[in-house]
């Protein structure tokens, strides 16, 4: 009985998560007209939207070249990263782990960091004297995309392929509205 109550606990948060994400800020395409969808400038950035929408909204997702990112605006800054870890980010809670402002997977409780895309976890040594837990790194598994502002308006780089993180994989599976898609 208590395994069927936890199911349906389970079923009815997942719920709510995805009314929260339907609910959320639209998708910005960068290949939409120029009627307020995303467009590629001359020097190769992508115009993603403006400074003070995306700073109002906190955060908004965007699909260059079929690819979903989301642009979050923290504490006075702004960062892009890849819309998915191992699933998607965008309904994620920014908190401070360690001095450092990461996402937190509302799945999986990965914690990533919004300025590297570095996985953190807490581990110990077993070997010290008194072992406590630290934060230690995973390395960096979520892409990153570069960010610039200019007259008010938020641009995105594209992504540089030529070095591969483990966010590609989850990136390119779900580019073309495959499974998990963001809603629309």
């Amino acid at each position: 009985m208590l395994d069927l109550i936890i199911l349906s606990l389970h079923f009815f948060i997942c719920f709510l998560i995805s009314i929260a994400i339907w609910c959320g800020p639209k998708d910005v395409d960068s290949h939409s007209s120029s009627t307020g969808g995303a467009e590629m400038e001359p020097d190769g950035l992508i115009f993603i939207g403006k400074e003070e929408d995306i700073k109002k909204s906190q955060r908004i997702t965007a699909k260059i070249d079929g690819r979903e990112i989301v642009v979050f605006y923290h504490e006075g800054k702004f960062h892009a990263l890849d819309s998915r870890c191992y699933r998607k980010i965008f309904a994620c809670v920014i908190s401070d782990i360690d001095g450092q402002a990461c996402i937190v997977c509302p799945w999986h409780k990965f914690k990533i960091t919004l300025e590297t895309g570095e996985g953190l976890y807490e581990g110990i040594n077993p070997l010290e004297p008194s072992p406590t837990p630290k934060w230690q790194s995973k390395g960096v598994k979520q892409r990153i995309h570069n960010v610039t502002i200019d007259n008010g308006n938020v641009y995105v780089s594209p992504p540089d392929l030529s070095v591969s993180f483990d966010s590609d994989y989850f990136a390119e599976k779900y580019k073309n509205g495959g499974e998990l898609a963001m809603g629309k």
